[in-house]
């Protein structure tokens, strides 16, 4: 199990506990997740802590599904880690209490679950950043709605793929760019390219239609299938960070409808075209190719 960071606009539910005592008592929360997550004949959890995770959203998130209130419940697993060795091992948590996938339904918008985690095998809580424990690169560590269904999911999801990622609109000269798109993720998807699609109505307010509208215009329009999510500024810090850190990092915003960007499967280097760049243009597709041939563990410029 890897947790991701929330998103920064992420707010705790209403009725959640008031931030307790702050980021010292931290680890206890994330090793609480680590026992509430795995029943005694799992074995033991093996647990890096992740010192940076934000307790409020945590709280509000496992409040509806608890048995117990949170605060309180870390508090007795304060005084259960200074039990000595002698007393013996002991599961301070009620498991039999405990619906695992109410909790994990809970824990979905702001954590992502490793769905390779079976009972009869140790668990893992991942630092961020560890490639080799199988962490999330920083810029991916962003969540969205899907445009198709609407279910929250994080870009981490991604990590150890070549990701490519298109603001788009339905409306635009450009627009017939999606079934090259579709075409590119059909060729390149089982050697690890994922396209990743974010409509956008900055531009010439050439994508007015709900997310709805614009799901069912790329389904039957241009057969679309790669991942697509809900509609937000690609220009504006607070609607979408992973733009404002793309633009960052290439030194390039995206001037209008289509414009693309490259991460490598570390999520460290990032490529970037303008929309003018077709999606079977000989640049991008060299750029795809050459990402897709380098193994997750290394990036080369």
């Amino acid at each position: 199990m890897t947790f991701v960071q929330p998103p920064v606009n992420a707010t705790p539910a209403t009725g959640a506990p008031p931030r307790s005592s702050g980021r010292a008592r931290l680890p206890l929360v994330v090793l609480g997740f680590a026992l509430l997550l795995a029943r005694p004949q799992a074995g033991a959890a093996h647990v890096s802590l992740v010192d940076w995770f934000d307790q409020a959203s945590v709280e509000a998130a496992l409040v509806p599904v608890s048995p117990w209130p949170l605060p309180a419940r870390v508090a007795e697993l304060d005084a259960a880690s200074a039990a000595t060795a002698a007393d013996g091992p002991s599961d301070p948590v009620p498991t039999s209490m405990i619906d695992l996938e109410l909790v994990g339904a809970a824990l979905a918008p702001i954590a992502h679950l490793d769905t390779g985690a079976m009972p009869d095998r140790p668990m893992q809580i991942a630092a961020a950043g560890d490639a080799a424990a199988g962490g999330c690169p920083a810029l991916l560590r962003h969540s969205y709605q899907r445009l198709q269904g609407g279910q929250t999911q994080s870009l981490c999801d991604y990590r150890g793929q070549v990701v490519l990622v298109v603001n788009t609109a339905s409306y635009c000269g450009y627009t017939n760019q999606y079934e090259g798109l579709e075409a590119l993720y059909r060729k390149y998807r089982d050697r690890g390219l994922v396209v990743v699609g974010f409509p956008s109505n900055d531009f010439g307010g050439q994508e007015p239609g709900t997310n709805q509208e614009i799901a069912e215009f790329c389904r039957s329009t241009y057969g679309v299938q790669f991942p697509m999510f809900e509609k937000s500024s690609v220009t504006g810090v607070a609607n979408n960070p992973l733009f404002v850190e793309l633009a960052a990092r290439t030194g390039e915003r995206p001037q209008w409808n289509f414009h693309k960007y490259v991460i490598d499967r570390r999520g460290e280097k990032v490529a970037s075209f303008r929309s003018a760049v077709a999606p079977d243009s000989r640049e991008l597709v060299g750029t795809i190719e050459r990402l897709l041939a380098q193994p997750a563990g290394t990036s080369k410029g």
